[in-house]
């Protein structure tokens, strides 16, 4: 793992990314303090599934009244 201060990083961007880009770990210091890890991105999510949820959430029938406090604040009920 190699550790490289903003000035290089900024300097050496392109070679810093190869470098990453061939599985190595890239730390940037700021004072001789590390405060940035670069790592390779990969993408492990999974495809969503549109209805993969169905059958599992309930909407309450009420869910969309509005409590009469509430109404009578926003000024929707007569007092």
């Amino acid at each position: 793992m190699q550790i490289t201060n903003i000035s290089e990083a900024k300097a050496q961007l392109s070679a810093l990314i190869e470098k990453v880009m061939a599985g190595e770990e890239m730390i940037i210091g700021k004072a001789g303090k590390p405060v940035a890890r670069i790592i390779k991105y990969e993408n492990n999510r999974q495809s969503r599934q549109p209805g993969a949820l169905k059958g599992k959430i309930k909407i309450a029938d009420d869910f969309d009244v509005l409590p009469d406090d509430i109404a009578e604040a926003f000024g929707l009920v007569d007092k």
